[in-house]
């Protein structure tokens, strides 16, 4: 049975073609950040991944404006002469006054044009442009912050920028991302430029912040004396740019409920729309494919633990599961501190119950490093060491196992291995020897002694001793597939990982979780991620489908732990079977996360800017929500009802799972379900000079 049509801008678009009436050839797209082309964080992949989906709408009317930065222009641009005589004449003309310009393709997916400023060229201007911007906000930009210095020089250039396009293009959109960005904006409304301006805050400067002082943030949001907290923290100066952006954009968005509520009451202004975070899906034609690829990764890992445990791999590798966290190095906001915490329970648990499981935990985290570690070196070489001894003994019996043969003789296994055969062996069982235990960081860190990861192992004391059921592995760089340790890109580990687990305090959308869901491995995060709140909003029963929202906002950190600790023991419980139907039922929500249906969001706020900003010519009426939320992702159909109140806190699924001859499941089907109920249209579109209404699920014009 199809699911109600919803009309909230919060729920979930699901048209699988949008008739677009709006005619963009009289419109140019402007797309603004710091981190266009220049990887610094989760900006970058937001804005990489949706280029393809832009660049199909908007076509040759869609330009990326960035900083220049020579080192990723090599790798990752291919410049060009602007495809224009508009932008032509506009590059041309700010060089000839001091800028440096350069225009190009930027080599990703959809080959988006972009537009690079170098912000170090025009360093020169900087005083003058910072005694303007003194003048016209009372924003004052002290001299020792770099990243504020760029911010100033980047957004006047960009302001630059789109005042002499504006004076030959009918109709701009500008879509400002954070506040690095967001000094282009206040310009260009303070110059009552007529471009139509969008910000979009992916996570507020001063939340950031006061997580990271260990404060209860969400609960008492409403008490904090934000220019006092931005002072003490000397940041006033970004946070007042950050703000003026927030209320001079026609239209303000947010990543995620979560933080829209932050804004709200940290930035003052609610914001006009949510736009989450979506990523570019690759659909396998077999269900099987992604299944594969999980055994593949999964066996490159296991390789890594035989030499990472060598001389102490007295457990059982296919009765072992990998857990992982990844990202920013920020402790307690990533809720590194919670997971370690809920390692020592869940080792406790297992010992007392006795189980033949073994966890491996995997903190892939960057800090500061010097080098490889040098037991975590030789221990890769000995287990190379070991697969080569191996050959050689195995070809060895083979060419003797082969000459009995062609005798006519059946072998004497007793006598196919020789007294020298037994000498390499021992040989190499002797290298194996171990005196200490398998190192917990994979790397010599610069700063060991006051490592907050270390120091909390210490404190638990797990240390890879034999009888503890958890395992750690501390990694302080991202992932690569040269590295000469483990060998792999991220997302390739991903995948051969059993669960991510992301218990964050402070994370406006997370993009771990959600690599981890379109790449179908199960996840745990928090109702303090946008990733989370948005999965619990969609999704009638998240866990039965391997996605885990952990209670952060409502318990404390130690309730808190005993949940995560609960999830964790619960999922070591599951057979293999039951951990392969979750990842099918994973892999499914992918369509959830694709820009196909997110990047709707990101048209709505511009059709939204457009006509707040040229209310003449455009015509945009957003309905109010109703009563409902949008469709939520139904139960599987395998799963037996079960009380509301217990389906966050037990993801255990039905006994029938187990059973191998079970044929009341059947997984295409559930499957098919699950896709006809995620293409529910509800989207209002945009048209020029009318509007379009939704009335019943149908679709009306009103002229």
């Amino acid at each position: 049975m199809p699911l109600a049509r919803s009309l909230s801008v919060t729920s979930l678009s699901g048209l699988e073609e949008w008739d677009e009436e709006f005619d963009l050839e009289d419109a140019v797209l402007f797309e603004i950040a710091w981190e266009v082309a220049n990887k610094v964080g989760g900006i970058y992949t937001v804005i990489q991944t949706k280029a393809r989906l832009t660049a199909e709408e908007w076509g040759e009317n869609y330009f990326l404006v960035g900083p220049y930065v020579e080192s990723n222009v090599r790798t990752q641009v291919e410049l060009i002469e602007p495809p224009t005589p508009i932008l032509r004449r506009t590059i041309d003309k700010m060089n000839s006054r001091g800028c440096k310009i350069y225009f190009g393709r930027w080599l990703i997916e959809g080959s988006p044009y972009v537009i690079l400023i170098d912000v170090g060229f025009t360093a020169w201007s900087l005083d003058t442009w910072k005694s303007e911007l003194w003048d016209i906000s009372g924003i004052g930009v002290p001299w020792f912050d770099r990243e504020a210095n760029d911010a100033v020089l980047f957004g006047f250039l960009t302001a630059w920028l789109l005042g002499e396009v504006r004076d030959e293009e009918p109709h701009i959109v500008a879509h400002f991302h954070e506040w690095l960005a967001g000094l282009g904006l206040v310009l260009c409304r303070q110059r009552q430029l007529p471009v139509a301006t969008i910000f979009t805050t992916h996570a507020t400067l001063l939340g950031r912040y006061l997580c990271a002082g260990n404060v209860d943030f969400y609960n008492k949001l409403s008490e904090f004396n934000v220019d006092k907290e931005a002072g003490d923290r000397q940041i006033y100066h970004r946070y007042c740019i950050e703000r003026a952006a927030a209320h001079c954009a026609h239209v303000f968005s947010t990543v995620s409920k979560i933080t829209a509520i932050e804004a709200e009451h940290l930035l003052k202004r609610k914001p006009d729309i949510i736009t989450p975070n979506g990523l570019n899906v690759k659909k396998f034609s077999a269900m099987h494919e992604f299944q594969n690829l999980h055994a593949q990764s999964k066996n490159r890992i296991q390789e890594f633990v035989r030499g990472h445990f060598y001389g102490h791999l007295d457990f059982n590798l296919d009765k072992c599961l990998f857990l992982f966290i990844a990202g920013r190095y920020e402790f307690s906001n990533k809720g590194a501190d919670l997971f370690l915490e809920s390692l020592a329970r869940l080792n406790y648990l297992l010992r007392v119950s006795h189980s033949d499981l073994t966890v491996i935990a995997f903190f892939i985290m960057p800090a500061r490093t010097n080098n490889f570690n040098v037991e975590t070196l030789k221990g890769q070489a000995v287990r190379k060491q070991l697969w080569d001894t191996a050959q050689t003994v195995k070809e060895r019996f083979g060419k003797k196992l082969y000459e009995s043969l062609l005798v006519g003789q059946l072998p004497d296994v007793s006598k196919m291995l020789d007294k020298e055969d037994f000498t390499i062996m021992k040989r190499a069982i002797f290298a194996t020897q171990r005196q200490c235990q398998p190192p917990i960081c994979t790397h010599n860190m610069l700063e060991d002694a006051s490592d907050p990861i270390l120091n909390s192992v210490r404190r638990i004391g797990l240390f890879n001793s034999s009888s503890d059921r958890v395992k750690i592995i501390f990694h302080p760089e991202f992932l690569s597939s040269t590295s000469p340790l483990l060998p792999m890109d991220y997302e390739d580990f991903v995948r051969g990982c059993h669960l991510g687990v992301f218990p964050s305090y402070y994370e406006p959308w997370g993009y771990t979780p959600a690599e981890c869901t379109v790449m179908g491995i199960p996840s745990i995060s928090t109702n303090l991620s946008g990733f989370g709140c948005f999965m619990e909003e969609h999704i009638a029963d998240p866990s039965a489908y391997g996605i885990y929202i952990l209670d952060r906002r409502f318990r404390g950190v130690d309730e808190s732990c005993n949940q995560l600790t609960s999830f964790l023991f619960q999922f070591c419980k599951q057979s293999r079977r039951q951990r392969i139907i979750q990842r099918n039922r994973t892999e499914r929500l992918s369509d959830l996360l694709d820009w196909r249906y997110l990047g709707r969001y990101y048209i709505s706020a511009r059709h939204m800017a457009l006509a707040k900003a040229f209310p003449d010519i455009y015509q945009y009426e957003l309905n109010e929500p109703t009563s409902t939320s949008g469709f939520r992702y139904p139960r599987p159909a395998s799963v037996p009802p079960s009380p509301a109140l217990s389906r966050h806190s037990s993801p255990h699924h039905s006994e029938a799972e187990d059973n191998d001859e079970d044929e009341s499941y059947d997984e295409d089907l559930e499957a098919e379900k699950d896709r006809v109920n995620i293409r529910q249209p509800f989207v209002v579109p945009f048209k020029n000079k009318s509007s379009l209404f939704v009335t019943n699920g149908e679709y009306e014009e009103s002229q």
